[in-house]
């Protein structure tokens, strides 16, 4: 099953207080070029996995998404996105990524934002995305870096390196990120892309994420995310 650290209580106080869970997409520093990327939302049939509070679920239909399916393993997520204004257009169900079963050509937009690298069935949640597209339909996402995936310790080092550690071995990581022994599934760039295209989709944009000039001015402490990019963007089409 899914890793679902989100429903234990240290990490998910901790979470809690984050700026993009406080503030939602704009407290998400990559969220104009990942938005950048998608298609546009009107009219479309859109499922979002792993939706967190539904932040993406809610800008969907704002945004004119005729319907949005938002999935995640976590209760704790899904009862605060249940605990949001109700709108008959989004659904909310608990679901393990990790066996992913959605009906056949049955969405216009898959959205998925820092879910992927707890996953480790990485390659049958893509072939289950690509069926539950429409021809044409859109694959979306963010993960983190296999930098921060793979690194030989938890921050920077005394010369400002970024050390990595078995960087080609792939597999289970274990670090501490708001609790102990949270698991993470170091893979690759190549192998992100990899699977994607083996899939059958076409990929249409890769991004390596780091702050323009104007955020950095309006957030200087962003500024040593142009050391190492700390997100992997990724849009493709079926």
């Amino acid at each position: 099953m899914t890793q679902n650290i989100y429903d234990n209580d240290a990490f998910f106080s901790g979470y809690s207080q984050l700026p993009r869970s406080v503030e939602g997409l704009d407290g998400a520093p990559e969220w104009p070029a990942l938005r950048a990327m998608l298609p546009a939302m009107r009219g479309l049939k859109v499922v979002d996995l792993g939706c967190g509070f539904g932040w993406f679920c809610r800008w969907a239909r704002e945004a004119g998404a005729a319907s949005v399916l938002g999935l995640d393993v976590s209760e704790n997520m899904l009862t605060r996105a249940r605990a949001t204004l109700p709108d008959p257009a989004i659904v909310y169900e608990r679901a393990d990524l990790d066996r992913l079963s959605l009906p056949a050509g049955s969405f216009d937009l898959v959205y998925s934002s820092l879910t992927l690298h707890y996953l480790e069935n990485l390659k049958a949640l893509f072939a289950a995305a690509h069926r539950a597209l429409v021809p044409g339909g859109h694959l979306v996402f963010s993960a983190e870096h296999p930098i921060y995936t793979a690194p030989s310790h938890p921050g920077w080092s005394k010369d400002k390196t970024w050390p990595l550690d078995r960087y080609l071995e792939e597999g289970p990581r274990s670090t501490d990120w708001l609790a102990k022994g949270v698991i993470k599934q170091h893979r690759t760039i190549g192998t992100y892309l990899n699977l994607v295209l083996e899939a059958g989709f076409t990929l249409t944009h890769l991004e390596e994420w780091g702050p323009t000039d104007a955020q950095i001015a309006a957030h200087p402490e962003w500024a040593t995310e142009r050391q190492r990019p700390p997100f992997l963007l990724v849009s493709a089409r079926r």
